[in-house]
């Protein structure tokens, strides 16, 4: 099977990625075959292809797609050609054919377009993980989202809304702050003109906030802190702006007896059993009616070197998807 696929020989800027033909071999025991019909933008493909985060290359790229079984491996049971399937975190996405584990393979439900399932996947995994599991949101409490107007951000609101929580976004711009309110959140935060810790002082009458999620790190670190509520939660779950800077134990005693996390999804979803909870998790709540996927941009696979610059400095909204 001959296919075209995006392929990383250095790590680095954007224009590191090209397109090669590849040959595919036929799916060994417990792989499937996928013809791909869209892939999922996600910010670790840029920490991966940045070199943030090292890989073996020469490597493939993205985690995250949606398509149909074309051919299935031996010892392959529950999968059969004709399969509509979605899967994430797994190496490789970026490509028009592919051979991976059956194992992270997830069955989209016919209610649920192939569109859909790629662009809510990882990022509603990561909002399920990160509000049910590493920090398990409660009804009443007040909660600090940072970058609300990405893909995980506009699933976080509706989430949160959907548990009942106080959902408190921060964002950039006018535009950006009308636009979270829409998508779940109670209040909006304009980091470009406000000051955040200030304005949540102002949003919770003093108190702060029981949890904040923070994927932008080391721009947000400072202000993350200052919102919290005494024995608040720092859960810290990317670096957009670079790393967080290292935590004293003394930081957080001074700042109120403070917990700080820094998790990842990889380990939230590492057992077929969690990956099936989380996945199910997500589509439960989208075919409820409590989640709706905003899909903001969709651009041809060819274009990704584009795609990767207007993603990496934040000029996108809700979920981009890639057409191979």
């Amino acid at each position: 099977m001959k296919t075209n696929a995006v392929k990383l020989h250095s790590q680095g800027a954007a224009n590191v990625m090209s397109i090669e033909a590849l040959e595919l071999d036929a799916p060994g025991p417990g792989e499937v075959m996928l013809e791909q019909n869209v892939i999922g933008l996600n910010f670790m493909d840029v920490y991966q292809r940045s070199g943030h985060y090292p890989l073996e290359l020469p490597s493939g790229l993205g985690l995250e797609a949606a398509g149909k079984v074309i051919e299935v491996g031996p010892d392959v049971n529950d999968l059969a050609i004709g399969d509509r399937v979605v899967y994430g975190p797994v190496l490789g996405a970026y490509a028009q054919h592919r051979i991976a584990p059956a194992a992270r393979m997830i069955k989209i439900p016919d209610s649920i377009s192939d569109d859909i399932a790629a662009a809510a996947l990882m990022k509603g995994m990561t909002v399920e993980y990160l509000m049910c599991r590493t920090y398990p949101v409660k009804k009443g409490e007040n909660v600090l989202f940072h970058a609300a107007s990405g893909g995980v951000g506009h699933i976080a609101g509706q989430w949160g809304k959907h548990i009942g929580a106080r959902m408190i976004g921060v964002t950039s711009g006018e535009q950006n702050c009308k636009a979270i309110i829409e998508h779940g959140y109670d209040a909006a935060i304009d980091r470009n003109s406000e000051n955040i810790a200030e304005r949540v002082r102002e949003l919770t009458n003093g108190e702060g906030v029981s949890v904040v999620y923070d994927s932008v790190g080391k721009a947000s670190f400072d202000a993350s802190i200052a919102s919290l509520a005494p024995r608040g939660y720092f859960i810290s779950f990317g670096a957009t702006t670079g790393e967080a800077p290292a935590v004293s134990p003394s930081t957080l005693q001074h700042n109120g007896s403070l917990y700080f996390c820094r998790p990842t999804l990889a380990n939230y979803v590492a057992t077929r059993e969690d990956l099936v909870h989380s996945a199910n998790a997500v589509f439960e709540k989208i075919q409820t009616g409590a989640l709706e996927v905003s899909i903001g941009q969709k651009r041809p696979l060819a274009d990704i070197v584009a795609v990767h610059e207007a993603f990496e400095v934040g000029n996108t909204t809700g979920s981009t998807l890639l057409i191979p």
